[in-house]
């Protein structure tokens, strides 16, 4: 049987989450085009009408830099590909979502530079230049070492930190995202309706409801 991939862990970890109401982050009331990947108002006038002078201030803003930004990117689409099912996290508006979390919920801030600049600091170390430059097997040499918590060296504890909770805020914003929505295959709160967990997923864990 085959191993279980980066992103279906994701997707059996949030799916739980979704379901227990305790996704990283909750996920925000939609505020506009910035975050219209993720599906919770499609009328645009909708979005607006609710929203506080503050609010819409808030749109207004940025956190990241344009080199943040770009490593927000790089680090969200390694996190979640594009395979057979659906696109990226890129395609689904988790960097922007990320921003706006940052803005919205500011504790967050100050581990979030400080993560970006860490993986920064290891690429130049190793290879002489930022992460957003580095060749993809260099990019994926550091985040291979901070994924694995349990393997992961002492020395990389805090890149491990960091990667951690950046790896909760892509899963949060891939998975609440109409395109993660469809991947989850999630139909919401149906009371009196549980078919079962899906067939693919039982296979993959190589269980089945018949003992």
């Amino acid at each position: 049987m085959s191993q279980i991939s980066r992103r279906d862990s994701l997707k059996y970890i949030t799916l739980a989450s979704i379901a227990a109401g305790t996704a990283v982050g909750c996920t925000p009331t939609e505020k506009g085009d910035d975050l219209s990947h993720h599906g919770h108002t499609v009328d645009q006038s909708e979005a607006f009408k609710n929203l506080s002078k503050e609010d819409l201030a808030l749109l207004e803003q940025t956190f990241f830099t344009e080199e943040e930004r770009e490593t927000v990117r790089v680090l969200a689409n390694i996190i979640i590909p594009e395979d057979d099912k659906s696109g990226n996290a890129e395609a689904a508006g988790v960097p922007k979502f990320i921003e706006f979390m940052m803005l919205d919920q500011p504790e967050h801030q100050t581990a979030m530079r400080g993560g970006l600049k860490w993986i920064n600091v290891q690429a130049t170390k190793r290879y002489n230049k930022v992460f957003i430059n580095c060749t993809e097997p260099e990019q994926l040499a550091i985040v291979d070492d901070i994924a694995y918590p349990d393997t992961a060296a002492p020395k990389f504890s805090q890149g491990v930190n960091f990667f951690n909770q950046f790896r909760d805020f892509v899963a949060t914003g891939f998975f609440t995202s109409k395109i993660g929505i469809e991947d989850l295959q999630y139909m919401g709160n149906r009371p009196s309706v549980w078919n079962g967990a899906p067939q693919e997923w039982l296979d993959k864990l190589g269980v089945s409801y018949d003992g």
